[in-house]
């Protein structure tokens, strides 16, 4: 008994010892709200674009102590940290990163941040949740960068420059001697004759055009192609096109679609255009309805009164294309010159083309691509018969395929 008394005494002197340590060491421990939190990041980035956050992290505390700082980063920044331990001396700072490089367009708000502060003992550790603002905006990822870049030849360092494309379009742009192959309704007879060699006249194609990108953002453009949403692609290609457009002079603007309307970029063109372009899609996320067509169309015609050329980023689905597309083309059709551009399924080829099977279901497989592409065709066929044009590009080729019907229209004068 005597023992047993004795043990308990010693636990319960131990266990008094443990409190009033925790005590001190809780009374002595800095407070988390005494270390201030600051996050530096850009404020725009692109999807696949690498960058960099940081955290600076100051202590307004006259006392060492041992800090950890988390932060709730949104998954898709696919941030290389989020939490880091470290001493901060009193009043000092000390700055730590991580790099990031995000995976999906949107706004990104930013949540709460965990500060965590251990006693000089090691005993007690406080924590403390606080907001520290900021949102960072991911805008559409623009893949073809380089490519369009490579096809107007505009190397990297030369920043924006004017790009001359010379064509039948009706703005002289100068005199040279006459080539050979040149039309020689381009001779210019009077200078031939001052020269007393042949002299034509250049022409290039008119500035301060009007192009227009028709976003369509409906059910059918949610489905993927070569694992990409299909809005994803034309968000590529609208960003080519105003990128070509505006560095040859013209006005850029767009109007996005689902069921309803859902914004307008008034054509302009300005060094702010394709920021705003690229703004005015990245929060889209592809409804869950059917296209109105009609109701989109209705509107751009409204909006852009001056002849355009409108390029109307969709898919062909047949049925949709003869229901809804085609008789609401003709409020478009009958002012502009419209273009209807979309991607095709490589894999649907593939499989068109598949022979030897040895299982039914590839051959059934077989005959649904046979019977898509025929549709694919047929649909292609009735939208030229209204006097659109047509774009059906391979994953990855939209942009640039968006790009060269451009310039063809353009230097041939029929925009």
């Amino acid at each position: 008994m005597v023992l047993r008394s004795t043990s308990w005494l010693l636990l319960v002197v131990i266990g008094v010892l443990a409190i009033l340590l925790a005590v001190v060491d809780a009374t002595f421990a800095v407070r988390p709200r005494d270390i201030e939190v600051i996050r530096e990041f850009p404020a725009t980035l692109t999807v696949g674009e690498p960058s960099q956050i940081a955290w600076r992290v100051r202590s307004h505390a006259g006392r060492t102590t041992s800090v950890t700082v988390a932060d709730a980063i949104w998954p898709s920044l696919q941030a290389s940290r989020r939490l880091a331990s470290f001493v901060l001396e009193p009043r000092q700072q000390h700055r730590f990163g991580a790099h990031i490089e995000p995976r999906r367009r949107g706004r990104l708000p930013f949540g709460a941040v965990t500060v965590r502060t251990v006693g000089p003992m090691r005993l007690i550790a406080l924590h403390a949740n606080r907001t520290v603002g900021g949102t960072i905006a991911v805008m559409p990822a623009y893949p073809s960068r380089e490519l369009v870049r490579a096809k107007m030849r505009i190397p990297l360092e030369s920043g924006v420059r004017a790009v001359r494309t010379r064509g039948t379009g009706t703005e002289f742009d100068q005199l040279r001697e006459y080539r050979q192959g040149d039309d020689f309704r381009k001779v210019d007879w009077a200078a031939t004759a001052r020269q007393q060699h042949v002299v034509v006249r250049d022409y290039r194609a008119e500035r301060n055009q009007h192009v227009v990108a028709m976003l369509d953002n409906g059910r059918i453009m949610a489905g993927t192609v070569g694992a990409t949403p299909r809005v994803e692609h034309a968000m590529d290609a609208v960003l080519g096109l105003t990128q070509v457009a505006l560095r040859l002079g013209d006005n850029v603007g767009m109007l996005t679609f689902d069921s309803q309307v859902r914004g307008i970029v008034p054509a302009r063109h300005s060094k702010a255009q394709f920021s705003k372009m690229a703004e005015a899609m990245y929060l889209l996320e592809p409804a869950l309805d059917e296209s109105a067509y009609n109701v989109a169309f209705t509107s751009a015609a409204a909006r852009f009164r001056r002849r355009s050329l409108i390029v109307v980023f969709t898919e062909l689905v047949e049925t949709v294309v003869d229901e809804a597309l085609i008789p609401a083309l003709a409020a478009l059709t009958r002012t502009h010159l419209v273009v209807v551009a979309c991607v095709r399924d490589p894999d649907v080829a593939d499989w068109a083309n598949q022979s030897g099977h040895t299982a039914a279901a590839d051959a059934y497989r077989s005959a649904a691509a046979v019977a898509a592409i025929e549709a694919r065709e047929r649909t292609i066929a009735k939208l030229r018969a209204t006097g659109a044009l047509v774009v059906d590009a391979r994953p990855g080729a939209l942009a640039t395929d968006v790009i060269d019907r451009y310039l063809e229209l353009k230097t041939s004068g029929r925009l």
